[in-house]
């Protein structure tokens, strides 16, 4: 179950497909986005990819109890609620993103629009993180950061305001936006592919996501992730498109 996603080919299809152990991977606009194993399994027709690592290999900044409550529990209840929303209708038959779509703002379909993004968000999260990652990037997105923000220091403080500002569940994400980057957040299941836009990498600050290891300190959480987790190859990846 373990990868280094450093060593995989620089083809952001192969990469992606690799990093996520056989799983389909959906263009979205010029985006390889990963999406869950489309399977005909009794279950339904949306399955976790596995981790991208193993469930230890983010200790100590993520341990493996929230590995586990969080991948197997909470990431696998949202699949699982999604087959039963859909079932029988002819979503069934369609990628993450285009319900993603389809359902976005729609009270209506509010349910399955919050059980397919959180699939998705989840899925784009395990890998925006890796073992003995964080620090600063280099190359074509360094230059970026430092055009963007001034440089990632400001970039760091940024991110790390939304992620700890955003009241009550829900992500913070580093996003491309037009020919810059941008920091943005969105709550609950909220996710930037609703939006047309271009995501990069994701923090995870639902409660679920720390609270094992941090209970209320979701501040120290955001730092030890930018500081030791981010994958920054997986952004690199996702920036060239």
């Amino acid at each position: 179950m373990s990868a280094n996603l450093s060593n995989y080919p620089l083809n952001r299809r192969q990469f992606l497909s690799a990093v996520l152990a056989g799983s389909a991977v959906l263009a979205f606009g010029d985006l390889a986005l990963p999406r869950v194993a489309r399977a005909a399994a009794a279950a339904g027709p949306f399955t976790l990819p596995p981790l991208p690592y193993a469930d230890d290999a983010l200790n100590p900044v993520i341990s493996a109890n929230t590995i586990g409550f969080h991948y197997g529990k909470h990431h696998r209840g949202y699949a699982t609620k999604l087959n039963e929303l859909v079932a029988g209708s002819p979503m069934a038959d369609q990628s993450l993103e285009a319900i993603i779509k389809a359902t976005a703002g729609k009270a209506d379909q509010a349910a399955i629009f919050n059980n397919a993004a959180q699939v998705w968000n989840h899925t784009f999260y395990w890998n925006s993180l890796k073992p003995k990652g964080g620090g600063k990037p280099t190359g074509a997105l360094a230059e970026l950061i430092e055009k963007s923000f001034g440089d990632y220091d400001k970039f760091k403080a940024e991110f790390a305001k939304a992620a700890t500002g955003q009241f009550g569940s829900g992500w913070a994400w580093l996003i491309k936006d037009g020919d810059t980057l941008a920091v943005t957040k969105t709550g609950n299941a909220d996710t930037p592919i609703a939006r047309g836009q271009r995501p990069l990498l994701t923090v995870d600050v639902w409660e679920h996501a720390y609270y094992l290891d941090y209970q209320n300190r979701r501040a120290d959480y955001v730092t030890a992730v930018l500081d030791n987790l981010l994958n920054w190859e997986f952004a690199a990846k996702n920036l060239a498109g």
